[in-house]
Protein backbone atom coordinates (compact mmCIF):
# COMPACT_ATOMS: atom_id res chain seq x y z
CA UNK A 1 0.00 0.00 0.00
CA UNK A 2 1.01 3.27 -0.70
CA UNK A 3 0.67 5.77 2.04
CA UNK A 4 1.55 8.85 -0.11
CA UNK A 5 3.98 10.31 2.53
CA UNK A 6 6.90 11.07 0.15
CA UNK A 7 8.60 14.18 0.64
CA UNK A 8 6.67 14.95 3.68
CA UNK A 9 8.19 16.91 6.50
CA UNK A 10 7.57 14.73 10.01
CA UNK A 11 8.90 15.37 13.28
CA UNK A 12 9.37 12.43 15.84
CA UNK A 13 10.28 13.72 19.02
CA UNK A 14 12.48 11.15 21.26
CA UNK A 15 13.47 9.62 18.07
CA UNK A 16 17.06 7.40 18.96
CA UNK A 17 15.21 4.30 20.55
CA UNK A 18 12.93 1.95 20.94
CA UNK A 19 9.04 2.99 19.89
CA UNK A 20 10.35 6.72 18.30
CA UNK A 21 13.14 4.92 16.04
CA UNK A 22 10.77 2.59 14.93
CA UNK A 23 8.55 5.09 13.94
CA UNK A 24 11.20 7.00 12.23
CA UNK A 25 12.52 4.46 10.24
CA UNK A 26 9.12 3.49 9.13
CA UNK A 27 8.00 6.97 7.58
CA UNK A 28 11.70 7.31 6.42
CA UNK A 29 10.89 4.42 4.59
CA UNK A 30 7.33 5.47 3.46
CA UNK A 31 8.95 8.74 1.71
CA UNK A 32 9.17 11.15 4.20
CA UNK A 33 11.59 13.69 5.09
CA UNK A 34 12.41 12.76 9.04
CA UNK A 35 13.44 14.74 11.44
CA UNK A 36 15.25 12.59 14.14
CA UNK A 37 15.22 14.18 17.40
CA UNK A 38 17.28 12.84 20.89
CA UNK A 39 19.47 14.96 23.13
CA UNK A 40 22.49 13.80 22.17
CA UNK A 41 24.33 14.81 18.61
CA UNK A 42 25.86 11.42 18.19
CA UNK A 43 22.54 9.25 18.59
CA UNK A 44 21.42 11.83 16.07
CA UNK A 45 23.65 11.43 13.72
CA UNK A 46 23.72 7.40 14.50
CA UNK A 47 20.13 6.94 13.71
CA UNK A 48 20.84 9.18 10.72
CA UNK A 49 22.97 7.34 9.47
CA UNK A 50 21.12 3.95 10.03
CA UNK A 51 18.02 5.38 8.39
CA UNK A 52 20.35 6.10 5.07
CA UNK A 53 21.43 2.76 5.11
CA UNK A 54 18.06 0.83 5.61
CA UNK A 55 15.97 2.99 3.12
CA UNK A 56 18.52 5.24 0.97
CA UNK A 57 17.13 8.02 2.24
CA UNK A 58 18.61 11.23 4.09
CA UNK A 59 17.06 12.13 7.09
CA UNK A 60 17.25 15.04 8.96
CA UNK A 61 18.11 15.75 12.52
CA UNK A 62 17.97 18.07 16.03
CA UNK A 63 19.94 17.36 19.26
CA UNK A 64 18.03 18.58 22.11
CA UNK A 65 15.55 18.25 24.88
CA UNK A 66 12.48 19.13 23.64
CA UNK A 67 11.34 19.49 27.16
CA UNK A 68 12.86 22.43 27.04
CA UNK A 69 11.05 25.63 25.73
CA UNK A 70 14.05 27.75 23.98
CA UNK A 71 15.22 24.29 22.45
CA UNK A 72 11.61 23.69 21.09
CA UNK A 73 11.51 27.41 19.57
CA UNK A 74 15.14 26.41 18.43
CA UNK A 75 13.27 23.10 16.91
CA UNK A 76 10.72 25.30 15.11
CA UNK A 77 12.81 28.07 13.55
CA UNK A 78 15.51 25.77 12.26
CA UNK A 79 12.42 23.79 10.56
CA UNK A 80 9.23 25.69 10.25
CA UNK A 81 7.07 23.65 8.02
CA UNK A 82 6.72 20.45 9.55
CA UNK A 83 3.08 18.77 8.54
CA UNK A 84 3.48 15.28 10.44
CA UNK A 85 4.21 15.94 14.37
CA UNK A 86 4.69 12.53 16.14
CA UNK A 87 5.08 13.74 19.85
CA UNK A 88 6.59 10.49 21.32
CA UNK A 89 9.14 12.23 24.03
CA UNK A 90 8.08 10.59 27.21
CA UNK A 91 9.67 8.83 30.63
CA UNK A 92 8.05 6.65 32.88
CA UNK A 93 9.72 4.81 36.09
CA UNK A 94 7.59 2.21 38.05
CA UNK A 95 7.88 3.89 41.67
CA UNK A 96 5.53 3.63 44.99
CA UNK A 97 2.88 6.70 44.73
CA UNK A 98 3.88 7.83 48.56
CA UNK A 99 7.62 8.23 47.00
CA UNK A 100 6.48 10.56 43.95
CA UNK A 101 7.80 13.77 44.94
CA UNK A 102 5.71 17.11 43.66
CA UNK A 103 9.23 17.52 41.81
CA UNK A 104 8.59 14.57 40.02
CA UNK A 105 5.18 14.89 38.97
CA UNK A 106 6.08 18.26 37.38
CA UNK A 107 9.05 16.12 35.72
CA UNK A 108 6.81 13.70 34.30
CA UNK A 109 3.86 16.47 33.24
CA UNK A 110 6.71 18.84 31.67
CA UNK A 111 8.19 15.93 29.42
CA UNK A 112 5.06 13.62 28.89
CA UNK A 113 2.53 16.48 28.30
CA UNK A 114 3.92 20.23 28.18
CA UNK A 115 6.73 19.17 25.33
CA UNK A 116 3.95 17.98 22.75
CA UNK A 117 1.22 20.81 23.53
CA UNK A 118 4.14 23.13 23.64
CA UNK A 119 4.89 21.54 19.81
CA UNK A 120 1.87 20.92 18.58
CA UNK A 121 1.61 24.82 19.52
CA UNK A 122 4.52 25.67 17.45
CA UNK A 123 3.25 23.96 14.34
CA UNK A 124 -0.13 24.85 14.23
CA UNK A 125 -0.03 27.80 12.59
CA UNK A 126 1.76 26.32 9.29
CA UNK A 127 -0.80 23.62 9.20
CA UNK A 128 -3.24 25.68 9.44
CA UNK A 129 -2.37 27.70 6.38
CA UNK A 130 -1.32 24.66 4.16
CA UNK A 131 -4.62 22.92 5.30
CA UNK A 132 -3.13 19.89 6.24
CA UNK A 133 -1.40 18.43 8.83
CA UNK A 134 -1.25 15.59 11.36
CA UNK A 135 -0.68 16.05 15.00
CA UNK A 136 -0.34 12.07 16.98
CA UNK A 137 0.69 11.50 20.74
CA UNK A 138 1.83 8.45 21.76
CA UNK A 139 -0.04 7.88 24.58
CA UNK A 140 -0.36 4.02 26.30
CA UNK A 141 -3.20 2.04 27.48
CA UNK A 142 -2.05 3.68 30.87
CA UNK A 143 -3.92 6.63 30.43
CA UNK A 144 -7.22 4.49 30.62
CA UNK A 145 -5.67 1.61 32.79
CA UNK A 146 -3.47 3.59 35.27
CA UNK A 147 -0.98 1.39 36.52
CA UNK A 148 -0.67 1.22 40.37
CA UNK A 149 3.49 0.62 39.95
CA UNK A 150 3.45 4.02 38.17
CA UNK A 151 0.42 6.60 38.93
CA UNK A 152 2.42 9.64 37.81
CA UNK A 153 3.20 8.04 34.39
CA UNK A 154 -0.48 6.58 33.73
CA UNK A 155 -1.83 10.20 34.72
CA UNK A 156 0.25 11.78 31.83
CA UNK A 157 -0.52 9.77 29.49
CA UNK A 158 -4.38 10.22 30.34
CA UNK A 159 -3.81 14.06 29.77
CA UNK A 160 -2.42 13.48 26.53
CA UNK A 161 -5.93 11.44 25.70
CA UNK A 162 -7.75 15.08 26.74
CA UNK A 163 -5.39 17.23 24.81
CA UNK A 164 -5.59 15.49 21.66
CA UNK A 165 -8.98 15.08 21.65
CA UNK A 166 -9.42 18.75 22.54
CA UNK A 167 -7.06 19.71 20.43
CA UNK A 168 -9.13 17.82 17.45
CA UNK A 169 -11.97 19.87 18.07
CA UNK A 170 -10.79 23.13 17.42
CA UNK A 171 -10.05 21.79 14.27
CA UNK A 172 -13.64 21.23 13.15
CA UNK A 173 -13.83 21.32 8.95
CA UNK A 174 -10.05 21.21 8.26
CA UNK A 175 -7.64 19.03 6.81
CA UNK A 176 -5.43 18.19 10.01
CA UNK A 177 -6.23 15.88 12.04
CA UNK A 178 -5.19 14.95 15.73
CA UNK A 179 -5.43 11.39 17.31
CA UNK A 180 -3.55 9.45 20.17
CA UNK A 181 -2.17 5.96 19.90
CA UNK A 182 -2.25 3.92 22.75
CA UNK A 183 0.71 1.05 22.94
CA UNK A 184 0.56 -1.43 25.58
CA UNK A 185 3.23 -2.84 26.76
CA UNK A 186 6.18 -2.71 24.76
CA UNK A 187 9.64 -4.12 23.86
CA UNK A 188 11.52 -0.65 23.84
CA UNK A 189 14.81 -0.09 24.81
CA UNK A 190 13.28 1.52 28.52
CA UNK A 191 11.61 -1.84 29.02
CA UNK A 192 14.29 -4.22 27.87
CA UNK A 193 16.61 -2.57 30.06
CA UNK A 194 14.10 -2.95 33.55
CA UNK A 195 13.40 -6.34 32.79
CA UNK A 196 16.78 -7.99 31.69
CA UNK A 197 18.02 -6.43 35.18
CA UNK A 198 14.94 -7.34 36.96
CA UNK A 199 15.36 -11.03 35.23
CA UNK A 200 19.18 -10.93 36.04
CA UNK A 201 18.82 -9.99 40.02
CA UNK A 202 16.17 -12.59 40.24
CA UNK A 203 17.96 -15.52 38.05
CA UNK A 204 15.29 -15.87 35.75
CA UNK A 205 15.19 -15.79 31.77
CA UNK A 206 13.41 -12.52 30.22
CA UNK A 207 11.03 -15.07 28.72
CA UNK A 208 9.99 -16.75 32.25
CA UNK A 209 9.88 -12.93 33.38
CA UNK A 210 7.51 -11.85 30.70
CA UNK A 211 5.40 -14.79 31.48
CA UNK A 212 5.23 -13.88 34.82
CA UNK A 213 4.26 -10.09 34.02
CA UNK A 214 1.44 -11.27 31.09
CA UNK A 215 0.32 -13.77 34.41
CA UNK A 216 0.63 -11.13 37.18
CA UNK A 217 0.58 -7.77 35.94
CA UNK A 218 -1.49 -7.53 32.99
CA UNK A 219 -3.38 -11.08 32.26
CA UNK A 220 -6.16 -9.75 30.50
CA UNK A 221 -3.25 -8.96 27.37
CA UNK A 222 -4.40 -11.68 24.13
CA UNK A 223 -1.30 -11.36 22.78
CA UNK A 224 0.81 -12.68 26.08
CA UNK A 225 3.87 -11.32 24.98
CA UNK A 226 5.83 -7.41 24.90
CA UNK A 227 4.20 -5.78 21.70
CA UNK A 228 7.40 -4.84 19.33
CA UNK A 229 8.09 -1.14 18.68
CA UNK A 230 7.64 -1.66 14.53
CA UNK A 231 4.08 -2.94 15.33
CA UNK A 232 3.70 0.55 16.86
CA UNK A 233 5.22 2.28 14.37
CA UNK A 234 3.04 0.62 11.89
CA UNK A 235 0.02 2.08 13.15
CA UNK A 236 1.60 5.43 13.79
CA UNK A 237 2.48 5.55 9.83
CA UNK A 238 -0.89 4.81 8.59
CA UNK A 239 -2.30 7.65 11.01
CA UNK A 240 0.52 10.02 9.60
CA UNK A 241 -0.71 9.55 6.23
CA UNK A 242 -3.45 10.88 3.49
CA UNK A 243 -5.09 7.95 3.76
CA UNK A 244 -6.18 8.25 7.15
CA UNK A 245 -8.15 11.50 6.74
CA UNK A 246 -11.68 10.31 8.61
CA UNK A 247 -9.97 9.26 11.51
CA UNK A 248 -9.49 12.75 13.74
CA UNK A 249 -9.76 13.18 17.41
CA UNK A 250 -9.55 9.35 18.08
CA UNK A 251 -7.61 7.08 20.83
CA UNK A 252 -6.10 4.27 18.54
CA UNK A 253 -4.83 1.04 20.27
CA UNK A 254 -1.59 -0.88 19.56
CA UNK A 255 -2.21 -2.47 23.04
CA UNK A 256 -2.23 -6.62 22.47
CA UNK A 257 -5.84 -6.43 23.51
CA UNK A 258 -4.84 -5.57 27.45
CA UNK A 259 -7.82 -3.02 27.72
CA UNK A 260 -11.15 -5.28 27.81
CA UNK A 261 -13.34 -2.51 26.89
CA UNK A 262 -14.95 -2.98 23.10
CA UNK A 263 -14.84 1.28 23.13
Amino acid sequence: MDLQLTDRLALVSGSTAGIGLAIAETLAREGARVIVNGRKQEAVDAVIASIKAATGRDALGFAGDLSKADVAEALAKRYPDVAILVNNLGIFEPKPFEEIADAEWLRFFDVNVVSGVRLARLYLPAMRRANWGRIIFISSESGLQIPAEMIHYGTTKTAQLAVSRGLAETLVGTNITVNSILPGPTKSRGVVDFVDSLAKSRGVSFEALQKEFFERARPTSLIKRFATPQEVASMVAYIASPLSSATTGAALRVDGGVLKSAV
